[in-house]
């Protein structure tokens, strides 16, 4: 009965500590840039490529689909509400609202660090964003060159280097080897992701990045997906019932692309370039679910197949198939907000509200979150 009580009201304490925090800290930079994959694409996908992505996406916060793989925001949205700013709107996305004033979304679902292959999910690799962020500032300081009447619907010149720039990408690059690789030659590839990461931000510090967020990669071997593929022995499985193999290969990225970071520190001393440990928040996530009011920690809410996992590879969140000779159509768990996995592979808003609450507490950043904000706030906007 306690569970269920401190379960129903975690939404409202999670939002009240997110509220507190903002109005305690002082964010005050004056766009934010954000490079990524699913864990932060705000509709660049579905844009960029066309495609559909049907209810029940969307249905907790939106009402319709976002353009968000979740029922509701993601961590970023979250973020992006305690700078008390606008969700940011996909570069990709021409149609509706294109104001980026406030700074523009590159990211995009699929995405990852190394050049896409023919047959990736998204075409728009960590290159591609940061050729498409070029583009973006070169027009946008063409625009201000006319004169101030695009001045509401684009940023300013100095805020190009006041900004904040936000990086959440890899995940995809790690886990989607294990489909063609073994586990000595995933953690093999992990130094030339880094190197192609690396020669990014070396290009945005060139076009005046100054202010820089690196998220580290979540444990994927929690997911129900790699799960299915991969989890059939129990012997791959830790104690929290997830693969050991594929979330030993995310620490061991995690610890590179950390050592990075302290290194970028090193070359450019005027740059604050902050790690956050996504890594460690998800994980407690899961291994005590329970005590932050969850009741499912690996089974997808919005999936097919039925317990342990509720996810099937076959056929995805809102869409409707032939499967195994009969129509099935996925839908969402009466209640998202008892499950961490949404769809398999992304996190439920519940617990996007969760991981961002545990951001802003500072403890997992590297500097650690207040100390880095006071550094940052020097040069106010």
């Amino acid at each position: 009965m306690a569970a269920e009580s401190f379960s129903l009201h975690l939404p409202a304490l999670v939002s009240m500590c997110i509220l507190a925090l903002a109005s305690s800290t002082d964010f005050n930079f004056p766009a934010v840039f954000n490079f990524g994959d699913s864990n932060s694409d705000t509709g660049g996908l579905i844009a960029g490529l066309g495609i559909r992505l049907d209810l029940p996406n969307g249905q907790t916060y939106f009402k319709a689909p976002s353009g968000r793989f979740c029922d509701g925001r993601l961590i970023i949205d979250f973020l992006m509400d305690a700078m008390d700013m606008p969700f940011l709107n996909p570069y990709l996305d021409s149609i509706g609202a294109p104001i980026f004033r406030k700074g523009c979304n590159f990211a995009a679902a699929g995405s990852t660090v190394l050049p896409a292959t023919v047959n990736a999910v998204s075409p728009f690799s960590f290159r591609i964003q940061v050729d498409q962020f070029l583009h973006f500032k070169a027009r946008v300081l063409q625009l201000l060159a006319k004169g101030k009447k695009f001045d509401k619907y684009i940023p300013q010149e100095d805020f190009f280097t006041k900004g904040l720039y936000m990086f959440d990408i890899g995940q995809n690059d790690v886990a989607g080897a294990f489909y063609s690789k073994s586990f000595d030659q995933v953690v093999a590839s992990i130094p030339a992701i880094l190197v192609e990461f690396e020669t990014g931000l070396k290009s945005l510090y060139d076009q005046g990045a100054r202010n820089v967020w690196i998220h580290n990669t979540g444990p994927f071997g929690c997911l129900p997906q790699n799960l299915a593929r991969f989890g059939t022995d129990p012997s791959k499985l830790d104690e929290m019932g997830c693969l050991s193999n594929h979330n030993q290969a995310a620490k061991l990225y995690n610890l590179q692309l950390h050592a990075l970071a302290i290194k970028l520190r090193g070359q450019y001393p005027d740059a604050n370039i902050t790690y956050v440990d996504i890594f460690s928040v998800k994980s407690n996530l899961i291994a005590n679910y329970s005590r932050y009011g969850f009741e499912q920690p690996l089974m997808a809410c919005c999936g097919y197949g039925g317990p342990p996992l509720n996810y099937d590879g076959r056929i995805s969140c809102g869409q409707t198939k032939i499967i195994d000779g009969t129509s099935v159509t996925v839908k969402a768990c009466d209640d998202s907000t008892e499950y961490v996995i949404w769809d398999g592979i992304h996190y439920t808003e519940a617990a996007n509200e969760f991981v961002s609450s545990q951001i802003l507490t500072g403890r997992f950043s590297d500097p650690p979150f207040a100390d880095k904000m006071a550094s940052l706030m020097k040069n106010k906007f």
